[in-house]
């Protein structure tokens, strides 16, 4: 684990998964993922932490399955006391490591935030300020704008590709969508 210089820094972080308790007496942590797939986090390397003196890069050694957690070995930690330290420090890559999704119809999240959500006969709705997991299908939370004419606040909308989510342009940072603002 070292210390980076700003300019080494992620230029867009982007959060991957959180760092546990410690495992065993030897280093070892336990890791959140959270990706799609609970070992894509691994594929995503360099990994980076903030601290409260700036950013570190840490390097992973090893990674293995226990029962259902995943746990990991990183380089120059040896003892359970020094990864105690790094315990809910999340973990960050730079966007740039993210697969290009253009023309795929995949999404990911960060690139939906703050998209302008419209609906289908042009009534603004407001902005995506955050998204959720359900079982189902996901949910864009929707911040209304401040003279909503129905005054609602936020609205919860789901995100059902076809059906509600009508279209999609990156370019412009605009949602379509088929869903009655006053709901």
């Amino acid at each position: 684990m070292r210390k980076l210089p700003c300019s080494a820094a992620p230029i867009e972080p982007i959060v991957v998964g959180t760092i546990g308790s410690a495992y065993g007496i030897h280093g070892w942590l336990r890791v959140t993922s959270s990706t799609d797939k609970a070992e894509n986090i691994f594929n995503y390397q360099p990994w980076f932490i903030k601290k409260t003196d700036g950013w570190w890069l840490i390097d992973l050694e090893s990674w293995k399955r226990n029962n259902q957690a995943l746990i990991i070995k990183l380089k120059d930690i040896e003892d359970r006391e020094t990864a105690t330290l790094l315990t809910n420090c999340e973990i960050v890559i730079d966007a740039s490591q993210l697969p290009n999704l253009e023309g795929s119809g995949e999404y990911y999240w960060k690139d939906l935030l703050k998209c302008q959500v419209i609906t289908v006969s042009n009534y603004h709705l407001g902005k995506v300020i955050d998204l959720i997991e359900t079982g189902s299908n996901d949910i864009l939370i929707v911040k209304a704008n401040l003279k909503d004419a129905f005054g609602v606040q936020q609205r919860l909308i789901p995100f059902l590709d076809g059906q509600v989510i009508k279209r999609i342009d990156l370019a412009t940072h605009v949602i379509e969508v088929d869903w009655d603002p006053s709901f």
